[in-house]
């Protein structure tokens, strides 16, 4: 088997697609089916079905992705580890970060990072904490600032960058605005709340202090993206609760402190992998980090 083989399955695999993964990869489509037939071959099982439309993987093909993954990036970090030992970066920073993380200035902190070290790829996804543990867990991505989450310590450690309380934000009409003063859960039970997928570190942190304080909640509006909830807001179609930075984002919504959830705050972390599986690219990233780089 070999490495060629593994990144044209895995292109396939990303793209769903034979010619957009041959473009990414610069060489024939007829080359990359033919790599492809050859892993097939070798494994003694079709890996894709493919149709005129789209490309899925098979069962295999997905018991595959996995450890093709795992092997391609611990030959990135082979070389990675190899070329630090001759004094130069390279190679490439997968980091993944929620939207509107506290603690870090990312775009700052990749901007210092690309100066210093100018022949390291960057690649930043952005998703909920959930799933960027999961990714750093797995090996696709270097390190991500996230949610503190709980995770097996072998697997994933957690550096704390930064806590918060949680705040509560209404339109300035809303009745809860008219009072003014600081809410507990059982105070929201009725109110039509707006919230991010739970996946997403505010929501979790949120669903947290619900919890410690023992009330219920629903969420009738879920959405993805920061500005949408605050556009929600913003018309007066539901409250939100959520980490206090958030209020700087729209001046004009009425923040309101959120008291009687225990010990439940937003607690930003940078999510590593063990150090033995710690990239050159991520320890320089945290290095920099530490001296106050963002």
């Amino acid at each position: 088997m070999e490495l060629r083989h593994l990144q044209h399955f895995v292109a396939v695999a990303e793209d769903r697609h034979f010619t957009r993964a041959a473009e990414r990869l610069m060489v024939s489509q007829s080359g990359l089916s033919a790599s492809i037939r050859a892993l097939e071959r070798e494994l003694q099982t079709p890996l894709f079905v493919r149709t005129t439309r789209r490309v899925t993987l098979t069962e295999a093909g997905r018991a595959l992705l996995a450890e093709a993954e795992r092997i391609l990036a611990q030959v990135r970090a082979a070389h990675e580890a190899v070329a630090a030992v001759q004094g130069v970066l390279r190679g490439t920073l997968a980091l993944g970060a929620e939207q509107c993380i506290a603690g870090v200035n990312v775009p700052e902190l990749l901007a210092s990072f690309r100066r210093l070290h100018p022949d390291v790829e960057i690649r930043l996804r952005q998703w909920g904490s959930a799933a960027l543990a999961e990714e750093v867990a797995a090996g696709r991505l270097d390190l991500a600032f996230a949610y503190r989450t709980e995770a097996d310590p072998e697997q994933l450690r957690s550096v704390p960058l930064t806590s918060e309380p949680m705040t509560v934000l209404c339109h300035p009409d809303h009745r809860l605005a008219r009072g003014g003063t600081p809410l507990t859960p059982h105070d929201l039970t009725d109110e039509v709340f707006v919230d991010f997928h739970p996946d997403w570190g505010p929501r979790r942190a949120t669903d947290a202090a619900f919890a410690a304080a023992g009330a219920r909640r629903t969420v009738a509006l879920e959405v993805n993206d920061v500005h949408s909830l605050l556009d929600l807001v913003d018309e007066n179609l539901g409250v939100a609760v959520v980490p206090r930075h958030f209020r700087h984002k729209r001046e004009a919504l009425t923040a309101l402190p959120l008291k009687g959830t225990g010990e439940a705050v937003y607690e930003t972390v940078a999510l590593v992998p063990s150090p033995r599986a710690t990239s050159p690219a991520a320890r320089a990233l945290m290095a920099l980090l530490d001296d106050g780089g963002a």
